[in-house]
């Protein structure tokens, strides 16, 4: 699991990226501020055309960020599905390497 402040993603607020948790596919999750289980916050699919899945921010927060979360994912979409499937697994490089690799919004 990693949380992606906006110097890493260059979104701002916190990108909350995960292996897989639950029985929910494939996902991340924008917080306005620091992630946290109980905080409010946009879940965006992972995929190559990435859609808002769930929304539990003011209609205004979400219609601000979620253009900016799907414009991250989309061209990071294939290394976010492997983080999800296979990251459980991965050591402190290869997370490293993972974070290190993904790319900002165009």
């Amino acid at each position: 699991m990693s949380n992606l402040d906006e110097a890493d993603p260059h979104v701002p607020g916190t990108i909350f990226a995960s292996t897989a948790l639950g029985s929910h596919g494939p996902q991340v999750k924008w917080y306005p501020d620091r992630a946290g289980r109980t905080l409010p916050c946009l879940i965006v699919s992972i995929g190559p055309n990435p859609s808002v899945r769930d929304d539990f921010l003011p209609p205004i927060v979400s219609r601000a960020a979620a253009p900016k979360v799907i414009a991250w994912v989309r061209p990071n979409h294939v290394a976010l599905l492997d983080f999800w499937t296979n990251g459980a697994s991965w050591n402190r490089r290869e997370v490293a390497a993972f974070l290190d690799g993904l790319l900002p919004p165009p």
